[in-house]
C-alpha cells in the first residue's frame, strides 16, 4: 500500500503540469507490442562506493495498452549480485516524445535489502522510442545503506507489434 501512495505522490506534480499543457495524456487503447530489453548502465549518486554500473542482463516488456507495459527480467546489480524483477511500467503522460511515469516492480538479489529477498519499488521512469528502438531511463532513489540510488539507462528493441 505504501508503494501506491508513493507512486501517487510522485505523479501529482506531473498531473498538475498536464492540466497546464506541459504534458499530453496517453490514450490507453489496446496494444500488443513486445520489446526485448538490455541490462542497465547506471550512474550511481554514491560514486565513491565502488558500485557496479555495468548491470548486464536481459528483460522483456509487453505493452498491452497505450500507457502500461508488463515487464520482467534479470540483471547483475550494483552490489555484484544477480537480481530479478517483475512489474508494470505505467506511463500515462508524454512530454514531447518522452513517456513519463513509474515502474512499479518487485526486485530481489540485493544483500542489504531484506537479505536478498523480494521487495517492492516505485521508480520514476522516462522512455523514448523511435520505430523499433528505444531507451528507458530510471531515476532510482537511495534507501538508507540498503539500496544505492542513481540514474539507469536501458536499451530496448521492439520485436513485434
Amino acid at each position: 500500500m505504501r508503494v501506491f501512495f508513493l507512486a501517487a505522490a510522485l505523479l501529482l506534480p506531473v498531473s498538475a503540469m498536464a492540466q497546464d499543457g506541459w504534458f499530453t495524456r496517453i490514450e490507453s487503447d489496446p496494444k500488443s507490442e513486445l520489446w526485448l530489453d538490455s541490462g542497465f548502465a547506471t550512474y550511481h549518486f554514491d560514486s565513491d562506493k565502488d558500485l557496479n554500473g555495468a548491470n548486464k542482463g536481459l528483460g522483456a516488456e509487453y505493452r498491452f495498452n497505450g500507457s502500461t507495459s508488463a515487464t520482467i527480467g534479470r540483471f547483475y546489480n550494483s552490489d555484484r549480485q544477480w537480481s530479478n524483477y517483475a512489474g508494470v511500467i505505467w506511463q500515462p503522460y508524454t512530454l514531447g516524445q518522452v513517456r513519463v511515469g513509474l515502474a512499479l516492480a518487485a526486485f530481489d538479489g540485493y544483500p542489504n535489502m531484506r537479505d536478498g529477498g523480494w521487495f517492492p519499488a516505485a521508480i520514476p521512469t522516462l522512455t523514448y522510442e523511435y520505430q523499433r528502438v528505444g531507451v528507458n531511463v530510471g531515476i532510482i532513489p537511495s534507501y538508507k545503506d540498503r539500496l544505492y540510488g542513481g540514474i539507469s539507462v536501458q536499451l530496448k528493441l521492439k520485436l513485434f507489434q
